[in-house]
């Protein structure tokens, strides 16, 4: 789960990360008024889970009521379309207000999972307010790394060591040093998955400043933490897939017009391989999971015809827990629930298959039945094509 950038500061300052005083305002009215209280000038930030908010407009710095008043009517409740969001962009639906600083120099610094080594490691490098995929494409030697022993956690030894590789001046090392240390325990008290700071600035008078921050979460940690639940923003997110974990459904939406629902995340993935290797392209990745019921089944295929790019449906199902009756019957109940329009290809096996196949055989319904895995991709991809012609 992501979160927005003044929520991540939010977080971090409860873990005594020293973050810009700010204001968060869903009107121009609530703008004028938090930049009244900061003092000009300030900078405007539009709110949305993505970067490159900067070079796509959405950041400006205001010195004065007037400036504030345009930038804000300009962009909220309009969609800002950065390198991550696609074409459609987002809509801007908060903006954020911060004091303007005098900046020195720009860094990035980051924590996240070696998932090769198993052990957090922090990330930084001079080369602040640059994506690090950039500066990791053209120029690897300046990002510096400092994995953390899980042992005993991150050591100011090591902060230390990143600060010198930064050149920080030594008058700062000291405050650099309790960054890294509460970003650590933000980072292991939340369940976060990446915590970033970019960029990380030294001020002009010797400061050091997070100017910027986005943090991400772990998904299956949240039950821990209903206060970070609570931070969550359904707007910035696929409708479809905000549907779908009201079900307990796995669900992601690709740029694909092929429709697959399968059980288990494995055949799932191998179901998406599949498709493409008959020259096909998965719409979504959907799992249904291995215990589900009727009524998820229906939901979970509903959810997966919605989609307007869906040219045509591969069903996959090996049942073991899941039995392949209980899929027909929810198959067959949300086709024809949504009117079935696009071509449905059903592969079965597994547990109660014979009565799986003769409830979708006896439901009137178009059913295209695949023998095995290569027989559903072949036809999946070529129904698809047929509809799309």
């Amino acid at each position: 789960m992501n979160i927005h950038e003044y929520q991540a500061k939010q977080v971090l300052r409860r873990f005594g990360v020293e973050v810009p005083e700010g204001r968060v305002a869903t009107t121009v009215e609530e703008a004028l008024a938090g930049a009244q209280e900061l003092g000009y000038p300030v900078v405007a930030k539009a709110q949305i889970h993505a970067g490159g908010r900067g070079k796509a407009g959405g950041v400006k710095v205001c010195r004065s009521a007037s400036e504030v008043q345009a930038f804000v009517n300009n962009i909220l409740g309009k969609p800002l379309v950065t390198h991550q969001t696609g074409p459609a962009g987002r809509v801007v639906r908060k903006v954020l207000l911060e004091p303007a600083c005098a900046i020195a120099r720009e860094f990035y610094l980051g924590l996240t999972l070696d998932r090769a080594r198993g052990w957090l490691t922090f990330m930084a490098s001079s080369e602040g307010g640059v994506e690090i995929e950039e500066v990791a494409a053209r120029s690897p030697e300046k990002i510096l790394r400092e994995a953390v022993d899980p042992a005993v956690g991150v050591q100011s030894f090591q902060a230390r060591k990143l600060a010198f590789g930064l050149g920080l001046p030594k008058e700062t090392v000291g405050s650099f040093v309790t960054l890294v240390h509460a970003l650590y325990r933000a980072y292991v008290e939340t369940d976060a998955s990446l915590v970033e700071v970019n960029p990380l600035v030294l001020t002009q008078d010797q400061r050091i400043v997070v100017l910027d921050a986005k943090m991400s979460f772990d998904d299956n940690g949240l039950f821990r933490h209903p206060d970070v639940r609570e931070l969550r923003d359904t707007h910035e997110e696929d409708p479809r897939e905000v549907e779908a974990s009201q079900y307990d459904l796995n669900y992601i939406s690709l740029d694909g017009n092929i429709g697959c629902m399968v059980n288990g995340a494995g055949l799932a993935m191998a179901t998406m391989d599949i498709i493409k290797l008959f020259g096909g392209a998965p719409a979504n990745f959907l799992d249904v999971g291995g215990g589900a019921t009727k009524e998820k089944v229906t939901a979970a295929f509903k959810i997966l015809l919605s989609d307007p790019n869906v040219k045509a449906v591969l069903v996959n199902i090996f049942g073991g827990i899941m039995k392949c009756d209980v899929i027909a019957e929810g198959v067959v109940a949300a086709a024809r629930e949504v009117h079935l329009r696009v071509p449905l290809v059903v592969r079965l096996e597994g547990t109660n298959v014979e009565l799986g196949k003769k409830i979708l055989a006896e439901s009137g319904l178009d059913i295209i039945p695949a023998s095995d895995m290569a027989d559903a991709g072949r036809k999946a991809v070529e129904a698809a094509r047929r509809a799309a012609a």
